[in-house]
């Protein structure tokens, strides 16, 4: 793909070809396109109705020829009209009323071009067809990266491993079962967010359907025109001011920011493992870790991740206080705002790449996990005062406290204070059996 080295914004430059279908959806040519459309069906719908003109199918089908003849000659030749306009939705109404001021028949509608309409009619619902699809796309990334992490999640689910609580030694785990902790919270969001439901306005110019009211007043206006903006796969919100109050557009940046923060989690429990040595890095031999240290391989996917979620997040928090609120009847500062609403997608699904690269590149470093274990007896001074308290000792957590506390424990030591247990020989032999890598309770089977 090409693309200009001097843009401002790396989605459009060094990370491009990561988000193409992103940035097709958010694009400046695919807004002005919904824009267009929406016009264009919204002059053909309205003339369904048996109080204005009829538009015979020979026009419409010109309408809708024009309609799929638009690429980015006509972009250039509404963002032209909008230079003089100073007005983005105007430029389209003219640019379509240019078009039907060429045909003898299409001319007699010129006047019906964006009627009864504010720009934020068409606007609204252009964004929430924009904002459905981009949800769509980023639901693909998400699910895509959800199923490698619970493939992983199967396919370590018999590796225990030390557990660390407080960063401190705690009762082993499985990998397996810590991945699965991640899917299972990203399947909540992920229903969360599919039930979003896109929301738009089409009631003029306060949201009460004057105009439309003054020219025939026997019209169940509202619901004339739900039935349109239905078609778009768009729900209706009849109860706005000029506006539509973007609060589902809030509550998908609200998604949005739940499950770039679970992968950050996830992110950096994993460049912690990385560190430890938990999981060991496969190497590329063309890549570069450091540039000057040779020896490096660096965990620069979850690092990115970290970072490009992190930027998403930002976003999404200002379109959270911002979009929501609107002085009187309208103010014009979220129109600007929403102009960026892609940049939120965009970054995530940039991170969602990274890590989904990075969990390709780990396997776990069964060797040193192993060590870590048989390093760490102490671990199972819980299990040994829950039988010992389950025996009826009652000072059972005491006397571990006395014995582990701060200090190392191996397995001669560990044996050793099991075999002087006042307790039954059957919980005895079960404590004797136990070692750390055998002390991971359900997790293999959650």
């Amino acid at each position: 793909m090409k693309y200009e080295h001097n843009n401002i914004s790396p989605l459009d430059s060094r990370y491009a070809n990561k988000i193409l279908d992103t940035r097709d959806c958010f694009s400046e040519y695919t807004l002005i396109k919904e824009r267009f459309n929406i016009e264009i069906d919204w002059l053909i719908y309205l003339c369904s109705n048996k109080n204005f003109p009829k538009i015979s199918k020979k026009s419409i089908k010109k309408l809708y020829e024009f309609k799929s003849s638009f690429s980015d000659k006509e972009v250039l030749k509404i963002k032209r009209i909008e230079n003089k306009t100073n007005h983005d939705v105007k430029a389209v109404e003219y640019f379509i009323k240019d078009y039907c001021l060429k045909d003898r028949t299409l001319s007699k509608y010129v006047n019906l071009i964006h009627f009864g309409l504010t720009s934020e009619d068409i606007n609204s619902l252009a964004y929430a067809v924009i904002i459905k699809n981009g949800i769509n796309i980023h639901l693909q990334k998400i699910l895509f990266l959800n199923k490698k992490i619970k493939n992983y999640s199967k396919k370590w689910k018999n590796i225990p491993f030390l557990s660390r609580t407080h960063g401190q030694a705690a009762s082993p785990s499985t990998l397996g079962k810590e991945m699965k902790v991640f899917s299972s919270r990203i399947d909540r969001e992920i229903s969360l967010l599919k039930s979003i439901t896109p929301l738009a306005k089409f009631s003029g110019a306060t949201g009460n359907y004057h105009t439309f009211n003054l020219v025939d007043n026997k019209v169940n206006w509202p619901v004339f025109n739900k039935r349109f903006i239905n078609s778009f796969g768009v729900i209706q919100n009849q109860f706005t001011t000029q506006i539509e109050p973007h609060d589902w557009i809030s509550e998908t940046a609200q998604a949005i920011t739940r499950v770039n923060n679970i992968l950050i989690d996830l992110s950096q429990d994993m460049w912690i493992y990385i560190s430890n040595e938990i999981f060991a890095l496969k190497v590329n031999v063309d890549e570069v870790g450091s540039s000057t240290m040779p020896h490096k391989v660096n965990p620069i996917d979850f690092e990115n991740a970290e970072g490009n979620f992190g930027i998403s997040n930002s976003m999404n928090e200002f379109f959270v206080n911002k979009l929501t609120k609107s002085r009187m009847q309208r103010d014009l500062s979220d129109s600007t705002v929403l102009r960026n609403i892609g940049l939120s997608f965009g970054y995530s699904q940039l991170a969602i790449s990274s890590i989904s690269k990075g969990l390709d590149k780990v396997k776990p470093n069964k060797e040193v996990i192993l060590n870590e274990l048989n390093n760490n007896w102490e671990v199972l001074t819980e299990a040994v005062q829950t039988i010992m308290r389950y025996e009826g000792i009652d000072n059972a957590y005491e006397q571990l406290k006395s014995l582990s506390r701060g200090n190392k424990l191996n397995k001669e030591s560990y044996l050793k204070f099991v075999s002087d247990l006042p307790i039954s020989d059957k919980s005895k032999e079960k404590l004797l059996k136990l070692t750390p890598s055998k002390y991971i309770g359900l997790a293999n089977k959650l």
